[in-house]
């Protein structure tokens, strides 16, 4: 996913001088190639992560087209009042890159962990809200971003947990994207790097299988369609299951009439011990063996009604 995050980046650049890339002292040799090619549209605005934001809101105040990177934790954690005020405030055409979502960087502990990120900017007006579960799904949700004329956060899990699609998927703004058809009477839908395990729990069960590149906006009048013909929804995200894709899927299809959902995520802790990204998803119930646990009975029990 980042050498397709890189790819797009260049490409962008290419087609359109008014692209600009702003980093947090971050990226390093994930720029190599962008440095090389546009090393006029490069800023490396150091550990100001909060100057940076300003920046990038005066640069598209000029009529350039800044995309903002940092890790999760940082963009846009640590930023979300200059996010709020400087760019979404003016609904000014900024991207904002969040590398390493979720657990990913399970070695460095809670401070780079960032699993609050999606609940934090769905409360803020006029900010979209992507979230790529492959690198197919990560160029078409880029190619997309660009041509949006507000805010944008672009969210990237830095595991590469390998291709959900074959190809680049056909892409409509809130919709969701399905990569498995299934007779079961309950529809799982995931985001980004859980849409691999959704893929492999649809299999044991026969289970329609549903990406959301899109966290915010969602289409509701699909998933009222997809609730209409379902007894029950699961959703999976590498988030908080507070605020996250559970909580927006809840929120969308209470109008329409709801349906149960288990909602899986991250619970109300903290990481405690480190080690690698598949210690921590088993930490937080996150791997494959425990979501398993948990979607099977539930899965079973509406499948008998």
């Amino acid at each position: 996913m980042r050498a397709a995050f890189s790819n797009a980046l260049v490409e962008a650049a290419i087609s359109d001088e008014r692209v600009v890339l702003l980093t947090g002292d971050h990226g390093y040799a994930l720029f190599d190639e962008f440095r090389k090619r546009c090393p006029n549209q490069y800023i490396n605005a150091g550990i100001a992560e909060q100057n940076m934001v300003g920046v990038a809101a005066g640069l598209a105040k000029a009529g350039l087209r800044p995309i903002v990177y940092g890790l999760s934790a940082f963009v846009p954690v640590r930023v979300l009042e200059q996010i709020k005020i400087d760019v979404c405030y003016e609904r000014l055409p900024v991207i904002f890159t969040g590398d390493g979502a979720g657990l990913v960087y399970s070695t460095l502990g809670t401070s780079h962990q960032s699993f609050e990120d999606i609940a934090c900017l769905r409360a803020v007006p006029h900010i979209e809200i992507m979230s790529p579960c492959d690198a197919h799904e990560l160029t078409a949700c880029m190619r997309m971003a660009l041509q949006e004329a507000g805010p944008v956060y672009f969210r990237m899990g830095k595991a590469d947990v390998g291709p959900v699609h074959a190809s680049l998927p056909q892409l409509r703004r809130g919709a969701l994207v399905q990569v498995r058809k299934g007779s079961h009477p309950v529809v799982l839908i995931a985001t980004g790097s859980m849409v691999r395990a959704a893929c492999a729990l649809g299999d044991e069960l026969d289970a329609s299988v549903w990406s959301a590149p899109w966290i915010k906006p969602l289409d509701a009048g699909q998933l009222a369609t997809l609730a209409a013909g379902a007894k029950a929804f699961v959703t999976i995200e590498e988030h908080s299951s507070v605020g996250g894709l559970g909580g927006a899927v809840v929120e969308s299809i209470a109008e329409a009439g709801p349906i149960p959902v288990l909602r899986i995520g991250i619970g109300e802790r903290f990481s405690e011990t480190c080690g690698s990204h598949a210690h921590a998803l088993r930490e937080h119930g996150l791997d494959l063996a425990t979501v398993r646990e948990r979607v099977l009975p539930f899965a079973a029990n509406w499948k008998a009604r």
